[in-house]
């Protein structure tokens, strides 16, 4: 079969094509703005790009055309996929009919942590011997790749709500039909498509009628936002994981540096998780994914075993540099309950230096001001924050964090804010960047003014 995707340079669109492209598909693709990693990593694997949405590479006719969630009426591509009533659906859409209909779908779910949580997930079950196919919203270290079709009926996914094209405003994950549900956390968010929280556990709601009654909800206990989700309606078996005395199973003991902490389950001491990732939030992460692995045959032992050796997922307080004695951090965080389990993470993970939390609030949702009430709280475990007032950001961020009283500087200029960076750190700071997009190439510039500064420069 010959696809062609639009808007193919997307994380979801670009592993989609690459496991496409492992079954046997002859894959093209079109987006604007092609640039490396994917357009490279596209390439590299027999993908031929097109820049931009003209109708051109849908001569000749493919046998179907995939429409990313970013293309709208109007668009050139699509008015020529409608007018030649070409065969058309959503990445999901396609996923679902063509390469997941006959495997076992363990699907990730919630607000914050899909990323992570599904890369550990797919590495416990590839540490476990059970080659697991996987597609994922980033690059786990451990596969240096984001998608792969897997050696076996197994297959990792990363379960976003967000809509899947403008002809199916549906949640991506409602295509999915997992048989093993993760549900990390559920909070407000993609204000863009949503009116309200309801409108969002509606669609999870959707979601849980979809597993079977063999299969098991993997759900966060501590979240009453997921309890009013599950309450709608649920019809399968559910494990519920996190710290409070009621869940099935319970983190505890969790150390000061945050990357050790004990398992509680079934009654009794389940092990002790020591790894390399630090913060509750991890831990929460780590254990929904040992759950879900269990589900599928993996014993709890097994899975702790694999943790030990899991390198994190790139843009997930990924270390990018270190210069002048100042090291930065790469992160995606971008709601406030992120951008707080980040800083706090990264406080434990660093301890005896400041932190400098450098934030573009770039997210459809940030960019409409939904949570500019509680910016500033969310950055006050931060030392010193430094924010990028980007176009087409309306209100006014210095407004949002007057109350973190002088600690708190906001630029709309990014070399700017790079100097005014660069100016404050000192040696043994870490300066946490995070972003939801390429933020200008911050790090590396940033990187650059550092190390052309001397010892007395770089202080604050």
């Amino acid at each position: 079969m010959h696809v062609h995707i639009l808007g193919i340079c997307g994380t979801f669109m670009g592993g989609l094509a690459l496991i496409a492209r492992e079954a046997g598909h002859t894959v093209t693709g079109s987006d604007q703005g092609i640039y490396p990693p994917m357009s490279t990593m596209l390439a590299e694997h027999g993908v031929d790009l097109h820049e931009g949405y003209g109708p051109e590479p849908l001569t000749p006719s493919p046998d179907c055309v995939i429409v990313g969630n970013a293309l709208r009426r109007g668009i050139p591509a699509v008015e020529a996929v409608l007018d030649r009533g070409l065969d058309y659906r959503s990445g999901p859409q396609w996923l679902a009919e063509e390469l997941l209909r006959d495997k076992w779908v363990l699907a990730v779910s919630g607000t914050h942590g899909k990323t992570t949580t599904a890369s550990i997930l797919a590495w416990i079950l590839e540490y476990a011997g059970m080659q697991p196919g996987f597609l994922i919203g980033g690059v786990p270290s451990n596969f240096g790749r984001s998608a792969r079709l897997g050696g076996s009926d197994f297959f990792v996914i990363e379960a976003d709500e967000y809509d899947c094209a403008f002809f199916d405003k549906r949640s991506k994950f409602v295509h999915f039909r997992p048989r093993t549900l993760v549900i990390n956390n559920l909070e407000f968010d993609h204000a863009d498509i949503f009116p309200d929280l309801a409108a969002i556990q509606r669609q999870f709601h959707h979601l849980v009628r979809t597993v079977p009654g063999s299969g098991q909800i993997i759900a966060n206990g501590d979240e009453s936002n997921i309890d009013a989700a599950l309450a709608q309606g649920a019809w399968t078996p559910v494990q519920r994981f996190g710290t409070g005395v009621d869940n099935d199973w319970r983190i505890t003991e969790l150390s000061d540096d945050g990357c050790a902490f004990t398992i509680l389950g079934e009654g009794r001491e389940q092990g002790r998780v020591e790894w390399s990732q630090a913060g509750m939030h991890n831990a929460h992460n780590a254990l929904a994914a040992l759950l879900a692995a269990r589900h599928v045959g993996v014993p709890v032992a097994v899975g702790i075993e694999a943790l030990r050796e899991f390198r994190g997922v790139k843009r997930r307080l990924e270390l990018r540099g270190e210069a002048a004695g100042v090291k930065v951090f790469d992160d995606f965080a971008h709601h406030p309950t992120a951008i707080s389990a980040t800083v706090t993470a990264l406080r434990a993970r660093e301890p005896s230096g400041r932190i400098l939390a450098v934030l573009e609030p770039r997210s459809n949702t940030m960019r409409l001001g939904v949570h500019k009430d509680t910016l500033s709280h969310a950055l006050v475990g931060a030392d010193r924050s430094f924010l990028f007032q980007a176009p087409g950001v309306d209100w006014q961020i210095a407004d949002s964090v007057s109350d973190l009283k002088g600690s708190a500087i906001v630029s709309a200029d990014l070399e700017e804010l790079i100097g005014a960076i660069a100016k404050t750190a000192r040696p043994g700071d870490s300066v946490l960047v995070m972003s939801n997009g390429a933020f200008g190439g911050i790090h590396e510039r940033l990187l650059e003014q550092l190390a052309q500064s001397t010892p007395a420069e770089v202080s604050s």
